[in-house]
Order: C-alpha cells, then sequence, then structure tokens
C-alpha cells in the first residue's frame, strides 16, 4: 500500500465530536458538543419552507448570494461601525469552520508560523498544520485566562505570519478587554503579522463585559481577517454558514481558496438567513438575556455541588475543575462521568497545547429542563466517582 499523507499524524480526530459519540453510548445528557436543542427563530423557519418550495436550488456565485452578502454588510456595518463592501469584501463559506481554514490558508506559506492562544478551539492548531505551516502556541493562564505580554512578544519576535484570536473564547469563556487587544494590535503592527479572529459568539456576551471588534481598533481593519458565523447567533449549526470579511486584496485571494475548497455554501440556505441577518437589536437582547438566564441556572448549579470553574464572560462553555478527582487523564475521566453519572463533557487537554488533564469543558446551550437534568445527574458526582490516588 502506498504511504499516507504524514500532515495528520501530530494530531487526533475531533475529541469533541468524539465525546457526543461517547454521550449516545451511554444514553448521557450531551454538554460537550456545543449545539442547542431548541429550534431557529420561527422567521428563518419560515423562510427555509418558503424557500424549499420556490428556491433557489440550483449554485448561487461561489462566493455567497448577492442578497446575502449586502445582508451581512449591513449587519457587520451596524454593529461596528466599520463600513464593509459586499461586492469585494465579504466571502461566504461553509461555517466558520471553512472560513478559519480559508484565512489560514490565504495568507500561510510551508513553513510560516503561526500564533495560537492556548487553550484554543481545536481546529485552529490542525488548520495550520495542514497548511504546512507551525503553530506557536501562547498560554492563556487559567483560572483567569490572561496572557504574558513577554511571553506574546517572544513569539512575535519568530516572525510569524498570522495569530489567531478567538474572542469571545472557547473554550475558555474569555471576553478580551481593550487593553489586551490594543497589546495585540501593537505587536502585530510592529511584527509585521496578520490577525486571523474567531467572532462566531460576537452576541453571546455577559454583563458587564463588552466585545470589541479587532478590525475596529486604529489601523487594524488593514491586517485583520474577521471570521464568524450565522451557527450560534441564530441557532442554525447544521445550516453550515460561515463568512469571512477583509480588506479586499485578502478577499481576492480567500475567494479562490474558497471556491476549490468547497465552491460554495449552500444556496437554499443563504437565501433563508437572510431574514435572520435582518432581524433589529431586539433579537440581540433577547438571545444575550437568554444565554444569560442558562449560564446563571449551569453556574449557581454547579457551586452548590462544589466544583470549582471560571465563570465565563462570553460564549456559552464553563471550564471546570476536576483536579480534585486525581485522575492523570482528563479524558479516562469524561468517559467515567458519562458512563456512571450520565452527562457528556470534553476532556480540557483537548483545548491546551501544555500538558493539562485538570479540566473539563461543559456547556450550557440547552434548554432549562436539560440543564436542570444535568445539575440533578452532577450532584452524584462525588458519590459515583471515587478519587483517584496517582
Amino acid at each position: 500500500m502506498p504511504v499516507l499523507a504524514s500532515r495528520t499524524k501530530t494530531f487526533t480526530d475531533s475529541v469533541i465530536r468524539r465525546m457526543t459519540r461517547v454521550s449516545l453510548k451511554y444514553d448521557a445528557i450531551n454538554l460537550s458538543q456545543g449545539f442547542p436543542d431548541w429550534e431557529p427563530p420561527q422567521p428563518l423557519r419560515q423562510r427555509l419552507a418558503e424557500v424549499a418550495a420556490a428556491g433557489p436550488h440550483q449554485y448561487s456565485i461561489t462566493w455567497g448570494a448577492e442578497n446575502f452578502r449586502q445582508a451581512l454588510a449591513q449587519k457587520q456595518e451596524h454593529f461596528t461601525g466599520l463600513a464593509v463592501n459586499p461586492a469585494t469584501e465579504i466571502v461566504t463559506t461553509c461555517g466558520g469552520t471553512e472560513a478559519m481554514m480559508t484565512a489560514v490558508m490565504s495568507v500561510t506559506e510551508p513553513g510560516d508560523k503561526v500564533v495560537v492562544f492556548s487553550p484554543f478551539y481545536e481546529n485552529y492548531g490542525a488548520d495550520a498544520i495542514l497548511c504546512g505551516a507551525e503553530p506557536v502556541y501562547v498560554p492563556l493562564k487559567p483560572p483567569t485566562y490572561d496572557f504574558d505580554v513577554d511571553v506574546l512578544e517572544a513569539a512575535f519576535r519568530q516572525h510569524p505570519k498570522a495569530l489567531i484570536l478567538c474572542n469571545p473564547s472557547n473554550p475558555s469563556g474569555k471576553v478580551f478587554t481593550r487593553q489586551e487587544l490594543q497589546v495585540i494590535a501593537d505587536l502585530a503592527e510592529k511584527y509585521d503579522v496578520w490577525v486571523i479572529t474567531d467572532e462566531v459568539y460576537e452576541h453571546i456576551v455577559y454583563a458587564p463585559y463588552q466585545h470589541i471588534y479587532f478590525a475596529t481598533l486604529p489601523r487594524m481593519w488593514e491586517r485583520t481577517i474577521s471570521c464568524g458565523s450565522l451557527s450560534k447567533t441564530y441557532s442554525i449549526t447544521g445550516w453550515r454558514l460561515g463568512y469571512v470579511i477583509a480588506p479586499a486584496a485578502v478577499i481576492e485571494v480567500a475567494r479562490k481558496v474558497h471556491d476549490f475548497l468547497t465552491v460554495g455554501a449552500a444556496a437554499p440556505l443563504q437565501e433563508a438567513a437572510v431574514v435572520g441577518l435582518q432581524f433589529g437589536d431586539e433579537y440581540y437582547e433577547e438571545l444575550k438575556a437568554h444565554y444569560t438566564k442558562r449560564r446563571t441556572l449551569l453556574l449557581n448549579g454547579l457551586r452548590d455541588i462544589g466544583l470549582l470553574f471560571t465563570e465565563p464572560q462570553g460564549a456559552y462553555y464553563v471550564m471546570v475543575d476536576i483536579s480534585e478527582f486525581g485522575y492523570a487523564s482528563d479524558m479516562e475521566f469524561c468517559e467515567v462521568l458519562a458512563e456512571k453519572v450520565g452527562v457528556g463533557a470534553v476532556p480540557g487537554s483537548a483545548f491546551f497545547h501544555e500538558d493539562i488533564n485538570s479540566y473539563m469543558r461543559l456547556h450550557f446551550a440547552k434548554n432549562e429542563d436539560t440543564l436542570q437534568a444535568a445539575l440533578e445527574r452532577l450532584s452524584d458526582i462525588y458519590k459515583k466517582i471515587p478519587r483517584q490516588t496517582r
């Protein structure tokens, strides 16, 4: 048999999706893979039903249907204050996953370096490696997930081509402050580095924290490649609609990459999603209230049980400290959790470059009764999972 490509040998399959399979195996409540268990907004579903009958059902323009890009540009201008040209500064992708891959492929060459904050969403390191680039990891130190400026600059001194910034952050729930973002901006300008942002949780931020779009910082539009998705904002993770927004010269390259990766995002779903992009401010306020309520429910429950965690500032994940149970492998712990307690979680080591096995990630994009049922099961965690002696 011919030799297989070696580019994937340093990473596994998705641990997040693996834990969904583990949850199914043990009939556990799945708080691992982050998708909601409620329906998308009714106007989106109604429009999708209309599109199913009337179309479009054939290819849209490769880089996105014109009305979709126009609606997206108007929405982003409303929230960022940046005038985005829908004709030259947007490419529509098959989800935020393809958006990130397109962005990394558009700016890196084999042998380039890419700075990645750790913990990180598991795709980032893989994206760089699949492009032949080398990830350079900079720790976000738990439990506050702050970074050391000197360590970050040491990474920049390695002359990376790009830095990947997830804000609000998955998995930590960190929302970067303006001061932190300005530090990154100053270093990006000093060392002439692209900043690729993943802002899929832009509208899921908890008071008093605020999301600041990196591209809005002084002189950062020119070097920022903003990636986003409709999945989380409109509860349509299965629709796989994402986008890249950047200066025209970047998008010209990104469109070529996107064209040969996927040709284009689904035309009927783009058409149906336009109605969501045109929602007013009240929708986003309701979304924030919706997730704030679930966050409060889960965190209060974890606190009552006695589990330690870092309170998320944004997104819909919470990192729970499991070090007291004494497991050398957090993967083993999460498998035992699913089997014995009946709750699915993601082992924190899936997100850390460092050898850290003391966290699990839970998500709270679930109905309140689902979260309450998960908490009832977790209330027996100390009875059903005995502490290990290392």
